[in-house]
């Protein structure tokens, strides 16, 4: 079905904000869209498409319920709704813009949507592994969006960051987001493979959300993650294409009582059965679960 078949369904029949929220969830519902990337549940997502068109926050929506849209707001909404749909396009991508420990970000194709189960030890500053006064640099390895280089920036505003990625694409995004939360002179960008491009530095803090997908899970993503880039998300057969390298080479850059916090998902079983010998720190997110490491540097150059 087209663009225009799709909106005469709805065009001459929905005019309020309270018919478009109706319907938008309604057919989101139906048509068993995967809401993993975004709001979790096809109201929230209908929401988020039907505030953006209008210019408008989710939440103002319940005041202005019975408000007529204009053709052009129609439109606009309805184009979103039909990619959202037909298209199976995630929302963020959409709208353009994403949101990560409450900061907003900018966001296209380039870069992975920000997600990560990394987001609340950000935001409570790793204690109590981290004393905030000690920690002068940082380093984030896949940074994509550039979501978590400004989020650590911002949460510990004493250190300098640096980011790297192996896309350049990613970077031009990431790069926007550092100028738009103003944090140019303390966020530092770098297109590196892991550490290949840096000079030997020494971090208190390194953070990764490396791609760990494995060849099975790859296959069996729904529709939606075949909008984001491929690079950010498969790591071979067993989901470790990265992580076993990341491991590998970050003592080297970590001082002496340093931390490496990674990300792992799916592939911490995979990881424990490769690696028994580290002694890793399994983090229990606040929603359950684990998915999340903590690694502590040693005055010997190891874990």
């Amino acid at each position: 079905m087209d663009l225009e078949r799709y909106a005469a369904l709805a065009r001459s029949t929905l005019h309020t904000v309270i018919d478009y929220r109706r319907w938008g969830a309604s057919r989101f519902a139906a048509a068993r869209l995967d809401f993993s990337q975004g709001q979790q549940y096809p109201r929230a997502e209908a929401d988020t498409l039907l505030a953006r068109a209008l210019h408008l926050e989710p939440e103002d929506l319940a005041e202005f319920g019975a408000a007529r849209l204009l053709d052009s707001e129609k439109r606009v909404t309805l184009n979103y709704f039909y990619q959202r749909e037909m298209l199976r396009r995630p929302a963020a991508y959409i709208t353009g813009e994403a949101w990560f420990a409450g900061l907003r970000f900018g966001i296209d194709e380039r870069v992975l949507i920000p997600r990560s189960l990394l987001e609340p030890f950000i935001e409570e500053g790793f204690a109590p592994w981290v004393a905030e006064s000690q920690v002068q640099r940082i380093l984030e390895i896949g940074t994509g969006s550039g979501c978590m280089a400004v989020a650590l920036a911002l949460r510990f505003p004493d250190a300098e960051v640096d980011a790297v990625d192996i896309s350049a694409e990613a970077l031009a995004v990431a790069r926007a987001n550092v100028r738009r939360h103003g944090l140019e002179d303390r966020v530092h960008l770098h297109q590196s493979d892991l550490f290949a491009a840096l000079d030997r530095q020494r971090y208190d803090l390194i953070l990764s959300n490396p791609p760990y997908v494995d060849a099975a899970a790859m296959a069996q993503l729904p529709p939606e993650y075949q909008h984001e880039p491929h690079i950010a998300l498969a790591a071979g057969d067993d989901g470790l294409d990265c992580l076993l390298p990341l491991l590998e080479q970050s003592p080297h850059y970590l001082r002496p009582g340093g931390i490496l916090v990674v990300e792992t998902g799916d592939a911490e079983e995979a990881l424990i059965r490769r690696r028994p010998d580290l002694p890793m720190i399994w983090l229990e997110h606040p929603a359950g679960g684990s998915g999340v490491f903590l690694l502590v540097a040693t005055a010997g150059g190891g874990f």
